[in-house]
């Protein structure tokens, strides 16, 4: 692709959700989800492979739906109220379609179908972006109408994502899907204590971008997609793998990692308001979330194919290394930031 095309496009995709989070005006909202699905549908038709144009199609198929459900609200609520926002006053059902079309434009279930299919069809460089940078604007517009919203849907869509997100991820055998379900089911998280406090579910979003992109970029050096791939390369790159082991058990929410700190708020706040059942049954979700970034640990570190050669490792002497400085910091901030919590929650 050209690269001024390149540059351009990368940013109206930076620039679209800084436009809905900086407005407060739902005609600016619609129009920055619209610059991101726009801006980046080249990117996920660019590999011209049957894979990736049906990833393309079927990611602006739901993405086109659900914002023409949000424009459908936008102008009845102005025909409704005569004002470019949602009010106290506004009709319930234009609430929850909002909420509805913001769902699936997130891929919470039962709206998750596409993300799955989107993601394993596309780049890892795209994929990403899609699980990380699109999620911002859908979250915002949540964010700033949490007030108007019904508990009840949120809190079903939040624990039906927790268990599509830790069910669905168990026999996957693709990095890219098992990366998605992982993102359907912290989306549900987020989703489950945005009702009670929804300033956690910002610090959700930040932790969980904080682990996704070093994962990502474990699996971009390896060019992992399988974990077969991903079991071959402990010769190759061992201390990326020993950082994507640890960063795994973070994304898992295993104590004392980062990953422990959302999980650990979000049940707290749930007991606090009563939610007792609901917390306990996130909290076993997390449990088999963990149990599949352990299998992925497992036949990354722990399983050797077989070999004739006697010299494990291969020689590094004769290959230009790749100098990463973005992995280090990002490996540190998404496993030791746990000591900062009472920081980042006051």
């Amino acid at each position: 692709m050209n690269p001024i095309t390149l540059i351009i496009i990368y940013f109206t995709i930076l620039m679209g959700p800084a436009i809905t989070m900086s407005s407060s005006n739902l005609l600016l909202m619609w129009v920055g989800l619209e610059m991101s699905l726009l801006a980046i549908i080249p990117l996920l038709a660019n590999k011209k492979s049957p894979r990736s144009t049906e990833a393309a199609t079927k990611y602006f198929l739901t993405q086109a739906t659900a914002s023409m459900i949000i424009l459908l609200v936008i102008i009845l609520n102005y025909k409704q109220s005569g004002m470019w926002t949602l009010q106290q006053q506004t009709n319930n059902m234009l609430l929850n379609m909002m909420l509805i079309s913001l769902a699936m434009k997130l891929g919470l279930a039962p709206f998750h179908y596409w993300l799955p299919e989107v993601t394993q069809g596309i780049p890892l460089h795209i994929g990403l972006i899609l699980l990380t940078w699109q999620k911002i604007a859908p979250l915002s517009i949540l964010y700033q109408f949490y007030q108007l919203l019904s508990p009840t849907i949120t809190t079903i869509l939040a624990i039906s994502s927790v268990f599509v997100g830790a069910w669905g991820g168990l026999n996957q055998t693709q990095t890219r899907k098992i990366m998605a379900y992982s993102s359907i089911a912290h989306m549900g998280w987020m989703t489950a204590i945005l009702p009670y406090n929804p300033n956690l579910t910002l610090l959700n979003l930040t932790i969980y971008i904080l682990l996704t992109v070093p994962m990502f970029i474990t699996l971009m050096t390896n060019s992992a997609t399988t974990i077969n791939t991903l079991s071959l390369a402990w010769n190759k790159t061992p201390m990326i793998l020993t950082m994507a082991s640890i960063i795994l058990l973070s994304l898992g929410g295993l104590p004392p990692l980062t990953g422990f700190l959302p999980k650990w708020t979000i049940i707290s706040e749930l007991l606090k308001n009563n939610c007792s059942t609901l917390s306990t049954l996130m909290a076993i979700m997390a449990l088999l979330s963990l149990f599949f970034y352990t299998r992925l640990i497992y036949s990354m570190s722990l399983t050797m194919f077989p070999t004739n050669n006697n010299s494990k490792m291969i020689s590094h002497h004769h290959q230009n290394p790749k100098h990463n400085f973005i992995l280090p910091t990002l490996t540190v901030l998404s496993t030791l930031t746990l000591p900062l919590s009472s920081q980042l929650i006051t």
